[in-house]
């Protein structure tokens, strides 16, 4: 027996359920709140949403997403663009800049090494990022990524990558817990990991 008692209800939960942290039953809470609401809440809603996924871009020299082909972080005078922050994801990129201590530029790697889930270097946005490095006058590159085994290998095979570069490379202080993630790092904890940060080669010792 169908639990639902509408079939377009029980489709907007299906696909509301799909999403990273919604069940069923807040799914089917968010479809109800949306009936009740006025017709054109849902429609701005879709359409932002649609809008979105059809004309957001990647910042064709960071790999963040964008509105246009550079983003406002790269396009930005003020920005230092000798110090770039490598980063897992756009998520890493928000949670650097909820910290208020970073002024630098960043490079989105996409990913991280994953053997596990067939993941490999070839799959990130490492080639890009040795352009960079080559091209523009970067002296200093941090690796803030995730404090678990992918996040070092990660770190471990771009400090070999860049090795032949005569370039300074950090990595965040350990102030950041073993097997976090940075989006869910608080963001005193991770501005003052950014502000004391290591040599890579340093931090790999400890």
């Amino acid at each position: 027996m169908n639990e639902y008692s509408s079939k377009l209800l029980e489709s907007a939960v299906k696909e509301l359920s799909r999403l990273p942290g919604i069940g069923k039953r807040t799914a089917l809470r968010l479809s109800l709140h949306l009936l009740r609401e006025d017709p054109l809440v849902t429609r701005h809603l879709a359409e932002a949403l649609m809008k979105m996924r059809d004309e957001i871009m990647f910042c064709k020299r960071c790999n963040n997403i964008s509105d246009n082909e550079l983003c406002d972080i790269c396009r930005n005078p003020k920005r230092d663009e000798h110090t770039v922050c490598v980063v897992e994801d756009t998520r890493d990129v928000l949670a650097v800049e909820n910290t208020a201590q970073f002024n630098g530029l960043y490079h989105v790697l996409g990913g991280i090494i994953n053997p596990m889930e067939g993941i490999g270097p070839n799959d990130l946005n490492l080639s890009h990022l040795v352009e960079r490095v080559r091209t523009e006058e970067i002296q200093e590159i941090i690796l803030a990524l995730p404090a678990t085994v992918e996040g070092d290998t990660t770190g471990f095979y771009i400090f070999k990558l860049l090795s032949p570069f005569d370039i300074k490379i950090t990595t965040l202080s350990r102030g950041v817990a073993i097997g976090n993630e940075l989006e869910y790092t608080d963001e005193v904890t991770l501005g003052r990991s950014i502000l004391n940060r290591l040599p890579f080669d340093e931090a790999n010792r400890q």
